[in-house]
């Protein structure tokens, strides 16, 4: 009888300390999406920080442009105003897809291009795109794992009874795989 009482208390035990070690882990992994996607905020307001300078510089060569530089600037807009996962990517998608049109422009003239500053700022935004893909790749890994233990067995019950929720992937599309369509009224 003494035997049946240490192991039920044993197992017991054992079931209170896998429940804590497993949903201490189902945190760590909720903590590290959070770290992960306030990497991604901070290149990205890096990236919005750097629209308008990129804006000017261009509009000072190409006044006529003004609805790509509107569309720029709107996006830019909606970019810093969206509040979740799937709503900022999608208005990234805007952005980058306005700025690809903004970079198209700048092509045609080739003095702006020449330009110290449009080359600094070319090149920064090219630094940051690069980033914001790093750290959307480790955002979306870091999302991945967490999802993963939410729903696998024990865990979604640990999560379900901590009200842990799943995660959504940051996607946006690659400026070069999306086509540029540029208009300048000549036909």
């Amino acid at each position: 009888m003494t035997i049946a009482l240490i192991v039920i208390v044993a197992i017991i035990v054992i079931a209170i300390f896998y429940f804590i070690a497993k949903r201490n882990s189902i945190i760590s992994s909720r903590n590290r999406v959070d770290e992960s996607w306030s990497g991604i905020d901070v290149q990205l307001k890096r990236r919005h920080d750097l629209v308008p300078n990129l804006v000017e510089t261009v509009k000072g060569y190409a006044e006529h442009e003004s609805q790509t530089f509107e569309k720029t600037t709107k996006a830019r807009a909606e970019a810093m105003a969206a509040q979740s996962v799937g709503d900022t990517a999608q208005a990234e998608q805007k952005l980058t897809q306005a700025l690809a049109e903004l970079k198209a422009v700048a092509e045609n003239y080739p003095t702006l291009r020449a330009t110290e500053n449009f080359q600094q700022l070319s090149r920064n935004l090219s630094e940051l795109e690069d980033e914001i893909q790093a750290s959307r790749r480790i955002y979306n890994s870091n999302v991945q794992s967490y999802n993963t233990d939410i729903e696998q067995f024990p865990g979604s019950i640990i999560a379900n009874a901590g009200d842990f929720t799943k995660r959504e992937f940051f996607e946006i599309e690659d400026a070069e795989r999306a086509p540029v369509a540029v208009d300048f009224g000549t036909k």
